[in-house]
């Protein structure tokens, strides 16, 4: 099922939509990462972070709404574009998103949301940069004092940062600094993508033989393999990134099978549900690294193969049955079907 149509991408796409209607503003069940100094921070999500609430946790909020942001500047003419830009419209207020700057620069918070919520935050913001749209540039200039005090935090931790993070979860730092460089590109912040670039190039230039075959652990949604793979086509030449992967990952030099897509046991479990995350990531992931490579590399074919293997078995978690899976895989399988880090 690999989506190559128009027509069939713009219908799955409004069913992506829908999912992130559906949870933006439900506060219910939520799980908040919230650092307390007194009785006077207990609050309700709503009040402690009113424009990113719903959708069960922060970072999953504020990639619901970078979904809505990005499917109704691609779709404008869709059924659901009205909606979202209601849904955003509220939400990415004046008054919400200073809110937010005031919960995120509270004592004991300067690591909240690090790096993935962060790194969320930027794309959201990278997002509404080249929307050509009335409203979104409102909703820009609303977001700006939140993405200058956490860029900040990326500034001023990235130096620090002794190690990577190899997880297959959030705190994953090739996944982040992916999203982070991307977004320093659509803005023009030469001076934040420098910084990253250098630490992606210390962090995993001399990296080989990654044992992709320990993945997946049971609760990722993340390849550490293939996340750092993805990462590093950033930031080398095709010929320079052909040669580091030779050394990094065994690919095979034809059409055949590898890497099976992980399998999911049971969609009702927030952990193992996870797993849908990691078909869909990973099928972006490997798309990436072919589209890194030269153009006649004949790793090519596998990888596509196995993107379109993982692309078809990630998208049928992506529904409304659960909402352990449907509050957040709508904005991994939008991230996918729209190629927005090629």
């Amino acid at each position: 099922m690999n989506i190559t149509h128009a027509s069939d991408q713009k219908i799955n796409s409004e069913n992506f939509a829908k999912l992130a209607l559906d949870c933006v503003h439900k506060e219910y069940p939520n799980k908040i990462s919230h650092t307390m100094q007194s009785d006077e921070d207990v609050m309700p999500p709503r009040e402690l972070t009113p424009a990113f609430y719903g959708c069960y946790d922060w970072h999953s909020s504020v990639h619901g709404h970078w979904l809505l942001t990005r499917l109704t500047k691609l779709y404008p003419e869709s059924e659901i574009a009205p909606k979202a830009i209601s849904a955003l419209e509220i939400s990415l207020s004046k008054e919400n998103l200073l809110q937010e700057s005031i919960y995120v620069s509270g004592k004991g918070r300067k690591a909240f949301e690090r790096p993935y919520g962060i790194a969320w935050l930027l794309q959201l913001a990278a997002e509404l940069e080249d929307w050509d749209h009335v409203s979104a540039k409102e909703w820009r200039e609303n977001i700006r004092p939140l993405e200058e005090i956490l860029v900040s935090r990326v500034v001023e931790w990235l130096p620090k940062l002794t190690y990577p993070v190899r997880s297959g979860q959030h705190a994953q730092t090739a996944f982040a600094l992916g999203l982070m460089l991307d977004w320093a590109r659509t803005t023009n912040n030469r001076e934040v993508e420098s910084l990253i670039r250098n630490r992606i190039l210390e962090f995993y230039s001399d990296d080989k033989k990654c044992p992709i075959h320990y993945e997946p652990s049971g609760a990722d949604f993340l390849s550490p393999c293939l996340g750092e793979a993805d990462l590093m086509r950033r930031v080398m030449s095709p010929s320079e990134f052909a040669v580091w992967l030779n050394s990094f990952l065994d690919i095979p030099n034809s059409n055949t099978t590898w890497l099976e897509p992980a399998i999911v046991s049971d969609r009702s479990d927030p952990k193992l549900a996870h797993i849908d995350g990691l078909n869909l990531s990973r099928a972006w992931m490997l798309e990436g690294i072919a589209s890194g490579l030269p153009p006649k590399d004949l790793r090519i074919k596998a990888l596509n193969a196995a993107a379109e293997e993982h692309q078809e078995s990630g998208l049928i978690g992506v529904n409304s049955e659960f909402y352990e899976g449907g509050h957040w895989l709508g904005s991994f399988a939008t991230y996918l079907v729209t190629k927005r880090g090629i």
